[in-house]
């Protein structure tokens, strides 16, 4: 038997990256997957791939968060696995740093997450057979960044909402947990990439291939070195793990 035969999840910021090889996974493990995007089109491609369905979800918008989960309990009958996926990155020196960029990170790495996280644990709560949430942190939340202050603080925060969250909701049977990845490689990097080539003065590519170089395990990863742990932290396997956050990240940070 697959390991999440006839679960349902939501992942969110699914239709590409990191998201999309969780949604490839868990589709080959059994679940139904609702892939939830602000590029609907593009979830809409995704979707057809695994056998999924896609929601339209802007997690800046609490209606949008809403209606979004209200179709997925629609197209699926249900939620029992939430990943919130959906984030952004920036980079600036801390006297260069802009309100604006603040809040559109803030918006969706932590108000996004808080309120995807409480829109669907109320649905698990009324469904009353528990559920597992899953947040994606980072290693930029373990430490500060000379260039990373908003990104690194708001993944800071993702770990401590999931500690908070988890605590309350374990009562419901409800596990929340996070994953933080190290550097994974994929078509965001190329932006992470430019952000150290404008402040550093690297060439395109090179901060890309030090980062790299600098795993212990001898490379960055990849979207599929996470699928396991995302399987793993929404199967019964992971009943008794409660608010904690998992390193996957080749060896980089140690707690």
């Amino acid at each position: 038997m697959k390991r999440l035969q006839g679960k349902r999840a939501l992942i969110t910021g699914a239709a590409r990256g990191i998201g999309l090889a969780f949604a490839r996974a868990y589709a080959a493990e059994g679940a139904r997957v609702a892939i939830a995007d602000i590029d609907l089109a593009r979830a809409e491609t995704a979707a057809s791939e695994i056998g999924g369905v896609a929601v339209a979800m802007d997690v800046t918008d609490r209606a949008s968060i809403e209606a979004g989960v209200a179709a997925t309990v629609q197209a699926l009958g249900g939620i029992d696995i939430l990943v919130n996926n959906a984030a952004l990155f920036t980079a600036a020196p801390i006297v260069e740093i802009e309100w604006q960029d603040f809040d559109r990170v803030f918006a969706v790495n932590v108000a996004g997450t808080l309120f995807t996280l409480q829109a669907v644990a109320e649905r698990m709560i009324a469904q009353g057979q528990g559920g597992k949430i899953i947040n994606m942190a980072s290693q930029a939340g373990r430490r500060g960044e000379p260039l990373v202050a908003v990104y690194c603080a708001s993944k800071a925060a993702v770990i401590s909402l999931t500690q908070s969250a988890g605590l309350d909701l374990i009562r419901h049977g409800i596990n929340v947990n996070a994953i933080a990845p190290g550097v994974v490689d994929g078509e965001h990097w190329d932006g992470v990439d430019a952000f150290f080539a404008r402040y550093e003065g690297k060439a395109p590519g090179q901060k890309k291939r030090e980062v790299g170089a600098a795993v212990p395990f001898g490379r960055m990863g990849t979207a599929e070195d996470l699928t396991g742990m995302a399987i793993f932290l929404a199967t019964g396997e992971a009943d008794y793990i409660v608010a904690q956050t998992y390193n996957v990240d080749g060896g980089n940070w140690m707690n």
